[in-house]
């Protein structure tokens, strides 16, 4: 069982986990990759550009956590969660409520 009732419950926990500024850095970098490429596969109709979107994403975040926050990424226990708390914080970081 999860230990979140809700993703309302969960982002507070997310947000600990990117306390590193770098590794929000490398999340926010990884967010508009996969923008980016998820454009190119649109555009071009290549699904390998969707592919290297996954790669993208989870490359620079997973960095970010094993060599900067020194902490498993939520992914590996709570993926749905996880993903939704990548573009709510991606959005944060737009509009200023997280810092960058």
């Amino acid at each position: 069982m999860s230990r979140f009732a809700s993703f309302r419950e969960f982002y507070p926990f997310y947000l600990q986990e990117h306390s590193n500024r770098v590794s929000r850095r490398l999340h926010f970098i990884g967010s508009c990759g996969v923008l980016a490429l998820l454009a190119a596969a649109l555009v071009t109709a290549n699904g390998w550009w969707a592919l290297g979107a996954l790669f993208c994403g989870y490359g620079f975040a997973w960095v970010g956590h094993f060599f900067f926050e020194k902490n498993r990424p939520a992914t590996f226990k709570h993926p749905l969660y996880s993903f939704a708390g990548d573009w709510v914080m991606f959005k944060d970081i737009l509009t200023g409520k997280v810092r960058l």
